[in-house]
């Protein structure tokens, strides 16, 4: 217990020491990721947006179908609208906001949070007005990465995908369950009406999952995966299973167990793979946080072996990943836009890249490249609080736009780490 207390005592300021020398200021990164989720709005947007470069975009979406989709989130660097990353962004959004509310309340960035959470949800519930359909997609990826230009400025083609009883989509079906049921968690104590309203959506198409069964492949190559849905509705049925494979999870991740089977850099970040590998750092680093909290609250440990690990263990290793993004890596620099020691500047991201222009402004394709992509100085706009992909397998990194496995932003990383800085920003 007083290993317990004084692991907590550590992380109870707002700025947090580093291997004793580095200061990262948790609260800060926190606001900014924030931020970030606002930069990635579509839509009519708010007047008090925090990004003065930002405007409406995508105010006629879902037209040729003669749906209302406006709203929602542009996912990445582009400017398509993607059901899936949309969804699972919402979902550990709402997780990371129902398991540190107090904190993110003390903080000052609960209302924010719910905030963000609602501009998806409320995009969810137009998409999926029509009983046993939902709208997954709102525009072509093919001929959006033709064109390097504003959302404000598009002109390229804004076709939409759906799923329905004919041509089904488990796996978008129940993420976006999922995302409605876990927001629904997080409104219940403020806006029982709208909470209640997420709920019944999140049943009806979980329902519409489990009867039409079937994977849609619209979305491949870019998003394809599958969802765990059926957590946020079987109760406490085969926990114990869980448990078992939440611990295998964590053996095969922790450099320490002797199970451990997952590729960490020499700098010590988690790698899957080049392509917005911080995706899965502050994946893993939300886990581990959550469940290093779950476990020490329970007083129990994970088995590895001839090993065991309890939960402060668990906490170092997720805070570890996420300081590894803030600075606290062999370059000494952070993989947070505008946060930090030499933050990127040349994000792989379409509105940051690119000047304001006017809404009537004449968009030559082509040309887009030649002018902005291409251009060897940094991003007009500031992209705040964006976590880039992050370095490669060997720490190494170069912060050119062209180098998009590095550079690119995802909202789904954001979504992440929200919940992590909440936890390590000492309120």
């Amino acid at each position: 217990m007083a290993i317990i207390v004084a692991w907590l005592a550590l992380f109870n300021g707002l700025f947090v020491a580093v291997n004793g020398g580095l200061t990262l200021n948790y609260k800060e990164a926190l606001t900014k990721s924030i931020i970030f989720l606002e930069a990635q709005r579509s839509g009519k947007l708010p007047r008090n947006t925090r990004l003065s470069w930002r405007g409406d975009s995508g105010l006629e979406d879902g037209k040729e179908a003669n749906v209302d989709l406006v709203g929602g989130y542009y996912d990445a660097g582009d400017n398509v609208k993607f059901g899936f990353p949309m969804a699972f962004t919402i979902t550990t959004l709402s997780w990371g906001a129902a398991f540190y509310r107090p904190e993110l309340q003390k903080a000052g960035e609960l209302q924010n949070v719910m905030d963000a959470i609602k501009w998806g949800t409320d995009f969810f519930l137009k998409a999926s007005a029509k009983r046993n359909h939902l709208w997954v997609q709102v525009g072509d990826p093919v001929q959006d990465h033709q064109c390097w230009v504003r959302p404000e400025n598009m002109n390229t083609p804004r076709h939409v995908m759906e799923i329905n009883e004919n041509t089904p989509g488990s796996e978008i079906a129940g993420e976006t369950s999922a995302a409605l049921a876990s927001a629904s968690i997080v409104f219940r104590r403020f806006d029982r009406v709208y909470s209640r309203r997420l709920l019944n959506k999140a049943k009806m198409l979980f329902e519409f999952a489990r009867t039409h069964k079937g994977t849609f492949d619209g979305e491949c190559p870019f998003y394809c995966s599958y969802s765990g849905y059926n957590l946020y509705f079987e109760g406490e049925k085969s926990l114990e299973t869980f448990k078992s494979q939440a611990d295998s999870f964590v053996c095969s991740v922790l450099p320490e167990s002797p199970f451990h089977q997952v590729y960490v850099t020499p700098g010590g970040l988690i790698h899957m793979r080049d392509g917005a590998n911080s995706q899965y750092a502050a994946g893993d680093a939300y886990l581990f946080t959550v469940y290093g909290d779950l476990l020490t609250k329970h007083n129990q440990k994970v088995t590895c072996g001839d090993k065991q690990f309890d939960g402060t263990h668990l906490l170092a290793f997720g805070k570890k990943q996420m300081d590894y993004l803030l600075g606290d890596n062999p370059r000494g620099r952070s993989y947070m836009v505008g946060f930090g020691n030499s933050p990127p500047t040349r994000a792989h991201h379409r509105g940051s890249s690119v000047p304001v222009l006017s809404p009537n402004a004449v968009i030559s394709c082509p040309m887009t490249f030649v002018n902005w992509f291409s251009k060897d100085s940094p991003n007009p706009n500031e992209l705040t609080g964006a976590i880039v992909g992050g370095p490669d397998r060997n720490d190494n990194f170069v912060d050119q736009r062209w180098a998009s496995s590095m550079l690119e932003p995802t909202t789904y990383t954001n979504s992440l780490a929200i919940g992590v800085l909440a936890r390590f920003s000492g309120v």
